[in-house]
């Protein structure tokens, strides 16, 4: 019995004999379920339908499933909230998504959300307007709010449901973090009604509908009014409120309004009429939709979705051969987690190295690695010890026969790397594409020992490589472009975020991260405080300071970084002498115990004080340097440097720089990146301030051919080098 085609209606309405409607969202022209506008004023369609089809008793429950093998619902229409300019529109458009789960909630039958899948966003929210929510127990289905990481709050009622039916502390972890709820811990804190085997999903799911009927039970899965009786005083709820903002304020720095409206929402109406919460919900979403923050996310998540359906390359012929064994050249920290990410990803790892010892501890590094994320809930135990069962490791070359890739990852010196690839290219197929990891040797230079350059490139990780998502893929003037798009694709199989870059001195990040981390230096050596560089930098939104991360990324690592871009790119990159000197003592950041900062047990302990001691000779007394020139100094090389890379084709587009910015360096991306920043400045008055620190500070800052360009022509960045 159906009332709407399923074949050719999104969302569908049917129900079957036994008194059970269905309705099945399934969109024929996306792989998952988008809540669109159209999609929105289906489902108040196909509510009305259960509705009229209730009241002439034909049904007495409705389900709401996905039609998708793997997803419920992932969320709103982005495009269209990226397009919304108006607050009064939007509100609006909010409001209409409010009326519909509103009668949604209101429907005079059992309501049921079948949840099998990621559920994400509007999703949710949907499954919240019902009166019970079943999930499947498979490792996909998964749950999540991640407006906030847009700059928005949910506000189809999941700022107001949720906290109703969870409590107020249980809640908070999804409102304010985005991080996504796996199927065990929502039956946890309730949110869940039960969980369903994942392969009988469908028929348990019919079970469960027809005994909620059988049983004729009170709406116990309505919204309850404050779910923990601890938090039902308004003392407590105020006590987990300003804990929470406390924490708030500390990761974001109040940059990010969103996270603040939601808890100001709490504050206001968790204990009041829930339309008046939903009121707020609606004013608050549609003035944050208009925002530059929101429209700068936005802009990041559509850089973020663009890399994530590219092939690296411009030809679309180009194919990614499958990579299903992997070959990990050097059993190091940085070998260990290539192999354990690879691993997890269920792909066959052979670490080698030349001792024993070493591939020993690449194991066990990897090993680690797993028990981490095993403790920290990721995976099970049993999950863990299955996937670490993918790697082995060896001194010979053997192992590396059946590798469709293998990433060189061996220590950073080229007569080394040559030799090591060069051998391993006589023991693997002719189709394994070669990569290497190094952040700082020429891509072509180790390809000159190579009888096939043109299945070789870099495949840039960071370090930590379980926790860095960017992946820089080094493209060699011999490299085909179906070994770019066989790296690019593994990248993403690996869950980075691979952006594709011309060989060149540092690449893309190191390169505009030395004369950002070297301008630190030369104003250390001017007077100022390593506090108030730090302080300066972190204020416009960096995760750390610059002296910070030098202490982070290591003092002689980042020495021999700057010295190698010295070499290559002359003076204006000429180590400044505070760096240079501290470069001298025995000193190593936060791996050594001492830096710029004092470490106990890998902890920062705050400035070491004798810092400015131990480099007196080279940095003045203490002075209080002006913060708007501190954070120009800071940021205007970056953006020089960026506008070099691009005049010299080492990068594409403007867009793949802001990207690698932000995953390789936390530059904020509610700025939308280093050049979307720029633009809002305009290349006019980054010319005009680039040319007075030239004239001061000397040619450092001599202003980049292309700057002086697009100043001339009246042109951004964006403009100049749009996305592709």
């Amino acid at each position: 019995m159906t009332h709407t085609d399923p074949q050719t209606s999104n969302p569908s309405f049917h129900f079957d004999e036994r008194g059970t409607g269905w309705i099945t969202l399934d969109d024929p022209d996306r792989p998952v379920n988008v809540l669109t506008e159209a999609v929105m004023r289906g489902l108040g369609d196909a509510f009305d339908d259960a509705r009229a089809a209730a009241r002439e008793g034909k049904i007495d429950a409705l389900v709401i499933r996905s039609g998708k093998p793997d997803s419920f619902v992932t969320g709103a229409d982005i495009d269209a909230i990226a397009e919304l300019e108006d607050p009064g529109e939007a509100e609006a458009k909010i409001r209409l998504g409010q009326a519909i789960f509103n009668d949604l909630e209101s429907l005079p039958v059992t309501t049921v959300a079948a949840v099998h899948g990621a559920c994400v966003g509007g999703g949710v929210e949907l499954a919240l307007a019902c009166d019970y929510r079943v999930l499947s127990d498979g490792a996909k289905t998964t749950l999540q709010f991640p407006e906030v990481m847009l700059g928005l709050l949910p506000a189809w009622g999941g700022t107001t449901r949720l906290p109703r039916l969870v409590g107020l502390q249980a809640s908070l972890d999804m409102l304010l973090t985005g991080r996504k709820t796996r199927a065990r811990k929502a039956k946890k804190i309730g949110l869940a009604t039960e969980l369903l085997p994942a392969e009988l999903f469908g028929s348990k799911v019919e079970t469960f509908v027809r005994d909620l009927v059988a049983r004729q039970p009170e709406q116990a899965g309505r919204l309850k009014h404050i779910a923990r009786a601890a938090e039902r005083s308004w003392p407590a709820r105020r006590a987990i409120l300003t804990i929470a903002r406390k924490k708030v304020l500390e990761t974001t720095g109040g940059h990010y309004p969103a996270p603040l409206r939601i808890l100001q929402i709490l504050e206001d109406h968790l204990a009041g009429p829930p339309d008046e919460s939903l009121a707020a919900e609606a004013r608050a979403a549609a003035e944050l939709i208009v925002s530059p923050v929101c429209k700068n996310l936005l802009h990041v998540y559509h850089l973020r979705e663009a890399a994530r359906k590219g092939t690296g390359t411009m030809d679309p012929a180009a194919r990614p051969g499958e990579v299903r064994e992997l070959g990990v050249l050097g059993a190091g920290v940085m070998g260990g987690g290539i192999a354990q990410l690879a691993a997890q990803n269920d792909v066959r790892v052979y670490m080698k190295d030349i001792r024993h010892e070493a591939v020993t501890s690449g194991l066990q590094h990897a090993r680690s690695l797993f028990d981490r994320a095993a403790g920290r809930g990721r995976m099970t135990r049993r999950e863990a010890a299955q996937h670490m069962e993918l790697i082995a490791g060896g001194l010979d070359y053997h192992g590396l026969r059946p590798a469709d890739l293998v990433v060189e990852a061996v220590v950073e010196r080229m007569a080394v790397k040559q030799q090591v690839l060069r051998e391993t290219e006589q023991h693997v197929a002719a189709t394994c594409v070669l990569a290497t990891n190094t952040s700082s040797l020429s891509v072509d230079g180790m390809a000159e020992a190579l009888e096939r350059p043109e299945r070789f490139c870099g495949m840039h990780f960071f370090n930590p490589v379980d926790r860095m998502p960017l992946v820089e893929v080094v493209r060699g003037a011999a490299t085909t472009d179906q070994a770019v798009a066989t790296v690019y694709a593994f990248a993403l199989a690996l869950g980075k975020v691979p952006v594709v870059v011309r060989d060149g001195p540092g690449f893309l990040v190191n390169r505009i991260l030395g004369p950002y981390l070297n301008e630190a230096g030369f104003l250390l050596g001017d007077g100022a405080a390593v506090e108030q560089i730090d302080r300066v930098a972190k204020a416009f939104g960096m995760p750390m300071g610059p002296l910070r991360l030098i202490d982070e990324i290591g003092i002689d690592v980042s020495g021999h970084a700057g010295a190698a871009l010295h070499e290559a790119l002359g003076d204006r990159m000429s180590p400044s002498p505070a760096l240079k000197a501290l470069g001298n003592t025995d000193r190593l950041g936060r791996k050594g115990g001492a830096g710029f900062y004092r470490y106990e047990k890998g902890r920062e302990k705050g400035v070491d004080e004798s810092i400015y001691e131990l480099l007196g000779s080279v940095v003045p007394p203490l002075r209080e340097l002006d913060e708007t020139e501190i954070r120009t100094r800071l940021l205007f090389p970056m953006v020089n440097e960026a506008a070099r890379l691009l005049d010299e084709g080492i990068v594409a587009t403007a867009a793949d720089v802001d990207l690698a910015m932000i995953m390789g360096t936390g530059f904020p991306p509610f700025r939308g990146g280093l050049l979307r920043f720029a633009d809002t400045l305009h290349p006019r008055s980054l010319l005009e301030g680039t040319r007075e620190l030239h004239d001061k500070l000397g040619d450092r800052f001599e202003p980049a051919p292309l700057v002086a360009s697009l100043a001339n022509d009246d042109r951004t960045f964006y403009e100049a080098f749009p996305w592709r």
